[in-house]
């Protein structure tokens, strides 16, 4: 079995850029997706290239929210990708608006074959799909942990895609192993399963695959939720791994970074709702670079 300390998905050379495609929603107000994903990665050294997959006037957690599907142009967004000649090193997805933009996605990994998948299955948290989800668009991101580099599901996303009962956050170490050998039983080659709370001060995220050691990586838990902390910690993991970290490192780092963020959140007016405030602890990112 490989330790994840093992690991490095990626190798940094030079002064090499990486570029990194991002299929992620983007969101007027309320941090989460591309508001993100493209700060966050380009503290990290790397060309953000956005694919949006739906316009948000706020995020889904406000009471009244306008949605704007984009997938009518994607197929020509790409288009012209490929007419340009744009090489990808990363494709990283999250939140996306309809059913068929998982062929668009599934488009990019056949145009770019060397290119890192990262999967971050959004579709729902405490146990619900997100408000704009169906079944059929959760069936559809199921065929996206196939094949993923690094997929990275809470225990409500887990659900979704193995069918196993979603019993809370609170889960003993027997349901852990039955939920990542679900998820790596789909194929994808590195899980890493985020958010199991004990009531003891820690929140728990463990990583797993073929030929993997299972390993668990602990941060503190914070007395209060955040809106956008789901697409902050993949982002600044993928951003470590781009900066040449260790698989291990990388999750340490993301779970770290994220509670720095939040303690910065829990100083502004409107905290609850606003997302979660990263833009003064993004130095932590670029010092990756170092």
């Amino acid at each position: 079995m490989t330790d994840p300390k093992d690991i490095y998905l990626y190798k940094r050379e030079g002064a090499y850029i990486p570029r990194v495609a991002a299929v992620h929603d983007l969101c007027g107000y309320g941090k989460c997706s591309l508001g993100v994903a493209i700060p966050v990665l380009s503290a990290a050294g790397c060309d953000v290239c956005p694919v949006p997959t739906s316009l948000f006037s706020a995020h889904t957690r406000f009471p009244k929210f306008y949605m704007h599907d984009t997938t009518n142009m994607l197929s020509d967004y790409l288009d012209a990708w490929v007419e340009e000649g744009i090489e990808l090193d990363a494709i990283y997805s999250g939140f996306l608006g309809a059913p068929e933009q998982v062929a668009s996605i599934q488009r990019l990994y056949r145009e770019h074959p060397k290119a890192l998948r990262v999967v971050d299955p959004v579709m729902g948290d405490g146990g619900s799909m997100y408000p704009t989800y169906t079944q059929e668009l959760c069936d559809e991101m199921k065929a996206l942990a196939n094949g993923a580099d690094i997929l990275t599901p809470n225990l409500t996303e887990a659900h979704i895609i193995t069918g196993i009962e979603y019993r809370g956050q609170d889960i003993d170490d027997a349901s852990v192993d039955e939920n990542l050998e679900a998820l790596v039983a789909t194929g994808a080659k590195v899980v890493v399963l985020k958010g199991i709370v004990r009531g003891d001060g820690l929140i728990r995220n463990y990583i797993a695959g073929e030929g993997i050691e299972k390993t668990e990586v602990s941060s503190e838990l914070l007395p209060y939720m955040l809106h956008g902390t789901g697409d902050l910690y993949t982002s600044a993991l993928l951003g470590a791994v781009m900066c040449g970290r260790s698989l291990y490192d990388a999750v340490e780092f993301a779970g770290t970074f994220v509670i720095d963020a939040m303690r910065v959140t829990r100083e502004q007016p409107n905290f609850e709702v606003r997302g979660v405030s990263f833009e003064s602890v993004l130095g932590e990112i670029a010092a990756l670079l170092k």
